[in-house]
């Protein structure tokens, strides 16, 4: 079947469909990096977009139940250069194609992705429309024009949890004891229901941590586990007084999609709990964390959505090669004197992680549970059970 994408600035592609039929809208955006593409269809951070891989063959390992980020894809559609119907890998579970189409995501393949992104670098992202139903170029440009865009708009409440629940990993039976010490009630324990990749023995700290949900992935609370975290994952407008009262040792504010600046309420939240618990951001996290200090956000021309982007860590002038995936950014110089830059970007200088000067309080842009990614980062896990153990 065919398929078009649409963009709000006239541009139109033709392809092939796969995965399921139907139309959909969203922000047209791309990722870099070479593998890892179940991870990046079930990361809640591309809540709104379509994701274009710029990488030419996609789909020749499969899908399977382990690497993935959330309960099921998040994108709006999917792009690809070549779909490979021929997978093959021994955790392989569907293709692509059937995973995408049991989850009523649309892919459009064999369009010139190279020139797709070649438009998005030089004009930036932009709103699309892909679909299998409606074959006029000018009828999908209008609808692409006439969506509202991420601006704005709190995508936060269509992917954090709709209730509390303890985070248990197959290797750590007991999380969280929410009866006996008093946590929030957990309404939904994810154990059994949702599928995990291998991990490493727990170590032997116990810190109760507590996550509130913007969008969180999976693989960040593999790694708070594999750290000696017993993490308890919370919706996104669970409150200041709430979470203190659960008496947890550290708090984590996770990545989500879209614009920081509609989400007042975890701001508010954040504010409510700076200086009294250590708090560890990460991407949407890191970004609510500093308007949360006084900051402003902004958004950014394509974007930074890749497993190779190089951050540099200013306290050790060495260079991380970082996995990323954002559109919108803390502008530097908009912090207040109380907050020490940590790391920058060396493609474009933007902001890439920050430290209180007072309190025990870091984020960093990028995503150092590197799923998919390098693991150059992943010692800040470290960092966050050390802050929690002083």
């Amino acid at each position: 079947m065919k398929a078009i994408l649409a963009l709000a600035d006239g541009t139109v592609f033709e392809g092939d469909q796969f995965g399921a039929t139907g139309e959909t809208v969203g922000e047209v955006v791309f990722n870099t990096s070479m593998t890892g593409y179940q991870e990046v269809l079930t990361d809640p951070s591309y809540k709104g977009q379509i994701v274009t891989m710029t990488y030419p063959l996609i789909g020749n390992y499969g899908c399977n139940e382990a690497d993935v980020e959330s309960i099921g894809p998040q994108v709006e559609g999917f792009v690809v250069r070549e779909y490979s119907a021929y997978h093959s890998n021994w955790r392989s579970k569907w293709s692509l194609d059937t995973y995408l189409s049991e989850h009523g995501i649309i892919g459009i393949q064999g369009i010139d992705t190279r020139a797709l992104t070649r438009r998005l670098r030089v004009h930036g992202v932009m709103n699309g429309c892909l679909s299998t139903e409606d074959s006029d170029p000018k009828s999908l440009i209008a609808k692409a024009r006439a969506w509202h865009g991420l601006v704005g708009w709190d995508l936060v409440q269509r992917v954090t949890c709709p209730n509390p629940y303890a985070w248990r990993n197959s290797r750590q039976p007991s999380a969280i004891s929410h009866q006996q010490e008093g946590v929030m009630p957990v309404e939904n324990d994810v154990d059994g229901q949702t599928p995990k990749a291998e991990s490493r023995e727990p170590r032997a700290e116990n810190y109760k941590v507590i996550a509130l949900d913007f969008g969180i992935k999976y693989n960040i609370l593999r790694q708070l586990t594999e750290h000696g975290c017993e993490v308890q994952v919370v919706p996104a407008k669970t409150t200041a007084e709430e979470i203190l009262a659960a008496e947890p040792d550290g708090v984590f504010l996770s990545n989500g999609p879209g614009d920081p600046m509609p989400v007042g309420y975890a701001i508010e939240t954040i504010r409510g709990l700076m200086g009294k618990k250590p708090l560890f951001g990460i991407c949407l996290g890191h970004q609510l964390l500093g308007l949360a200090l006084g900051g402003k956000t902004f958004k950014l021309k394509f974007g930074h959505r890749g497993a190779n982007q190089p951050v540099k860590h200013l306290e050790t002038d060495k260079v991380e090669i970082t996995s990323q995936n954002h559109g919108f950014c803390v502008d530097i110089d908009s912090l207040p004197n109380s907050v020490d830059i940590t790391h920058i970007n060396l493609n474009d200088g933007t902001l890439e992680g920050i430290q209180h000067r007072e309190y025990p309080i870091f984020s960093v842009q990028y995503h150092p549970e590197a799923s998919p990614g390098p693991h150059d980062a992943s010692y800040l896990f470290s960092r966050f059970t050390e802050i929690m153990r002083e």
